[in-house]
């Protein structure tokens, strides 16, 4: 398992995943903080860091149930006409509709962040919190419903690495704890660098529809489909790879040359 875990196609999913479940985790953290802050002052960081870790273990154990279903590729069904053939497993359903679930909800953020970007943390606020237990309750569940696309995304960018479910298993645990580690310790300077940079959770939603279109022509491809005698294929992992660190560079060019821009007038 170490020689996957230092080949690099490992290490670069890893460091993908990692970014990714970080800006995936932003609009948790936000939610966090708006859950916490209705708390008594010495129980704000308490409830923060318990309800991160609770975040943790609870999309390690989806996770699991996740990569299950994933591993069952036998084909359980098949369809065989004069213009399609495929060959429908429980893999290739979880992975198209998990496909099709990115592209939603991307797109949705997408246009609610445009539309009304602080209609999410409205519906938070408005909500009473009396307690401790019931501020990591209420952290509990919309982590759960935001570790569904996260989760979805880290079977996206580690399924087919290799052979072995339990390896790619273990390197997406590893992601998962890495950046639950990184939100613990760098919360609200994530959050606060995310709220003056919001391009860059706009990157990683835009990701997101991208690791979505590989998802379905991933299924596609396990399912051995057919349209009129051409095979769909699969999107080679390093395309995608390469446009993320591409989008990130160019993102950092960006934020840098603003930056300076913004100094020159103080200077003068």
């Amino acid at each position: 398992m170490l020689d996957f875990l230092l080949t690099s196609d490992a290490i670069m999913a890893l460091i993908t995943l990692t970014f990714l479940e970080i800006i995936l985790g932003i609009d948790n953290i936000v939610f966090i903080s708006i859950a916490a802050n209705k708390l008594p002052e010495h129980q704000r960081s308490k409830a923060t860091n318990i309800g991160l870790l609770l975040a943790m273990v609870q999309r390690i154990i989806l996770l699991f149930f996740v990569s299950f279903l994933v591993g069952l590729s036998e084909p359980f069904y098949n369809l065989e006409t004069s213009w399609i053939q495929l060959h429908i497993s429980w893999q290739a359903i979880i992975l198209f509709a998990g496909g099709l679930f990115l592209i939603y909800k991307s797109t949705s953020e997408i246009r609610e962040k445009v539309t009304d970007p602080g209609h999410d943390e409205d519906e938070i606020k408005g909500k009473k919190i009396t307690s401790l237990s019931n501020a990591i309750v209420q952290i509990m569940i919309l982590d759960f419903i935001f570790s569904i696309d996260s989760i979805l995304t880290a079977v996206g960018m580690t399924n087919g690495l290799h052979p072995n479910h339990n390896y790619t298993l273990v390197l997406m645990i590893i992601a998962v704890m890495i950046s639950i580690a990184i939100m613990i310790g760098f919360a609200n300077p994530i959050r606060k660098f995310i709220d003056t940079n919001p391009s860059i959770q706009m990157l990683g939603l835009a990701f997101l529809i991208l690791i979505g279109f590989m998802l379905i022509t991933e299924a596609a491809h396990l399912s051995h489909t057919e349209f009129f005698g051409n095979e769909v294929g699969a999107i080679p992992k390093g395309y995608l790879y390469f446009a993320i660190a591409f989008s990130l560079f160019t993102e950092m060019l960006n934020y840098k040359i603003s930056k300076k821009s913004k100094k020159k007038p103080e200077n003068n």
